[in-house]
């Protein structure tokens, strides 16, 4: 048990004291990145690795959270911050919603729906100009010049929703939620009913997909239709977030969110300018390779197959000496 405090205690208090002994509001702005993704992959994580129902449309909910706190701005002439408290509930209307359509699918279909319908919101917001500025998109002013706010903010959020699901997931509705992914009929023939669960599960991972959504407006003072309700940028990068770290724990999102976003930004830098331009372009093959290695080697993520990970390290550290 002390092993296991030390090894959380820790990287808690590196990340709480980050902002203060790194002043480079780059690395700020990747960690920043990194804790929202932390929250996205945790959401994503609870419909799809505790619920088993594999969402390919959570930028509906990211979108729909960023574009309530842009609508602050524009039709309601509020600050995009009181989206902080629309976006989670606004959300999880969208995600009932789309329950009540998608649930009666299952397998393929269901994932196939999720993507459709991602799908309809994005050309929905560009097409609706009148409400959304369509492909112009959002553009606000900033409240805080310093970066450090938004940080604790991120990580906040990160917090509460890994304690969220954490607690849920323990809980009688995670015993439930475990029952429809191993066997829906099975859990329903004992009194478990699938619809309802499912969509606690997916109002849940919304409310919070759409928190960080409407966080992300905030702090990046802009967006569009292309960004937010993006299915490569949004939706299948909550998917590998959740791959990579491990589906089905607590803390493999958050592993894979930073493992994702840093190999992104390493990308996207060339390498921190190591490397000629045309590199930046081989993020895609990247996480493409990544993924092929994670399914081959550590079929249930890096966190979930922690013990086979720690083998191997020792295996090559002896052959090394």
């Amino acid at each position: 048990m002390k092993s296991i405090r030390w090894n959380i205690l820790v990287p808690i208090f590196l990340l709480l004291v980050f902002p203060l002994i790194i002043p480079s509001d780059y690395y700020r702005h990747i960690f920043i990145m990194a804790l929202m993704w932390v929250v996205i992959g945790s959401a994503w994580n609870l419909i799809a690795g505790y619920t088993g129902q594999v969402s390919f449309g959570h930028a509906i909910f990211f979108g729909t959270g960023a574009y309530t706190a842009g609508l602050c701005v524009t039709q309601l002439e509020i600050s995009a911050w009181w989206g902080m408290l629309l976006a989670g509930p606004v959300a999880m209307i969208m995600a009932f919603l789309i329950g009540c359509l998608c649930f009666r699918l299952r397998g393929p279909y269901f994932n196939l729906a999720t993507l459709a319908i991602g799908e309809i919101f994005r050309l929905i917001a560009i097409v609706w100009k009148d409400l959304t500025e369509g492909m112009q998109g959002i553009l606000i002013i900033q409240t805080f010049r310093s970066k450090v706010p938004y940080y604790y903010l991120a990580l906040g959020l990160a917090a509460l929703c890994i304690f969220v699901i954490y607690r849920i997931v323990n809980s009688k509705w995670g015993y439930y939620f475990v029952a429809i992914r191993e066997d829906e009929d099975a859990a329903e023939s004992m009194g478990v009913s699938g619809f309802r669960y499912k969509s606690i599960s997916l109002m849940v991972s919304a409310f919070f997909t759409g928190l960080a959504g409407a966080f992300y407006m905030n702090y990046m003072a802009f967006i569009d239709p292309e960004v937010v309700f993006s299915l490569y940028f949004i939706s299948i990068m909550a998917i590998l977030v959740g791959i990579i770290g491990g589906v089905g724990t607590i803390w493999g999102p958050a592993l894979g969110a930073f493992i994702m976003v840093l190999l992104q930004e390493t990308f996207r830098s060339s390498f921190f300018g190591i490397f000629p331009k045309f590199v930046s372009e081989a993020h895609v093959l990247a996480f493409g390779l990544l993924v092929i290695f994670v399914i081959r080697y550590l079929a249930n993520g890096i966190v979930g197959d922690w013990p086979k990970v720690r083998r191997l390290w020792a295996k090559s550290a002896v052959s090394g000496q």
